[in-house]
């Protein structure tokens, strides 16, 4: 099975050290390479732009794609999306100038747009029965209302800074995007494929959780329980060479803190704290 990856950008670090997690460590990907061996002989990856990968997968050169939503819907390959990864979150939106006229979409209505996503950005018009032309561009989008090129634009943006800084207002959300798997429909069920979703799952399930280990004696156990906010009950074990019990559980991150005080309240000792790599529900 082949995974087409994004080569470089803001995705490329996130996506390699995803696949790292999962169990997919990278052998031989010097910088520059095309391709790359993982440490499951049955899986490579290639190595593309992320505006290409879904091209790639939709036309077999790989299984499937890691890529945002964004990219995948301007290629308008319709591919399946298997697995939202949680990373890469930005917005399509569309903006005009500040202290311009332009509050509205329907005041673009014969008006120019330029943006990086005509697709995207033509069916959103379309949408809304909104007549304008689309200017394509391929870099300082934010700019081109200044030199009288376009009205507004249709930008990527993650925070609004680079648009405030250019005197730009956000007039409407096109689209929300973050990076997904994506597969084209025939192989979606591979059985590889649901090997691979099953492991990024698992990634994503450990995400913010943590396993706490602890000894308990017998008669503290009830009141341990009684405090412990785990992902169902915990696993409690005996302790060889003692009358103790060893209680494992698996926590919320955000409840470590103030379940540490409460465990030791309960008669819990030695607790040690872990982050988990995987977890499969």
């Amino acid at each position: 099975m082949r995974i087409a990856v994004p080569n470089k950008g803001r995705l490329h670090e996130p996506t390699v050290k995803l696949l790292e997690r999962a169990g997919l460590r990278i052998e031989n990907g010097a910088e520059r390479k095309l391709y790359a061996e993982t440490v499951d002989p049955d899986v490579t990856v290639l190595f593309a732009r992320a505006a290409d990968i879904p091209e790639y997968v939709a036309d077999g050169a790989a299984a499937v794609g890691i890529t945002g939503v964004d990219q995948e819907r301007e290629s308008g390959t319709d591919l399946d999306e298997l697995v939202d990864l949680e990373f890469g979150q930005c917005r399509l939106v569309l903006a005009a100038p500040e202290d311009g006229e332009i509050t509205e979409p329907e005041q673009l209505e014969g008006k120019t747009v330029a943006t990086e996503f005509p697709r995207v950005t033509r069916e959103y018009f379309d949408e809304q029965d909104i007549d304008t032309e689309i200017v394509e561009v391929t870099g300082a989008t934010e700019l081109t209302p200044h030199v009288e090129m376009a009205d507004a634009i249709v930008d990527i943006t993650s925070t609004g800074t680079t648009l405030a800084v250019n005197r730009l207002a956000i007039i409407d959300e096109v689209l929300n995007s973050s990076v997904r798997l994506f597969a084209r429909p025939e192989t979606a069920d591979d059985e590889k494929v649901e090997q691979l979703v099953t492991a990024f799952e698992s990634v994503l399930a450990a995400d913010d959780k943590r396993y706490l280990m602890m000894n308990v004696a017998s008669e503290d156990l009830e009141a341990v329980k009684d405090v412990i906010p785990g992902l169902g009950g915990p696993t409690v074990m005996d302790v060889a060479g003692s009358d103790d019990l060893a209680v494992h559980v698996v926590v919320d991150e955000r409840e470590v803190f103030e379940v540490i005080n409460d465990l030791k309240a309960a008669g819990a000792t030695g607790i040690l704290v872990t982050e988990i790599e995987r977890l499969v529900e």
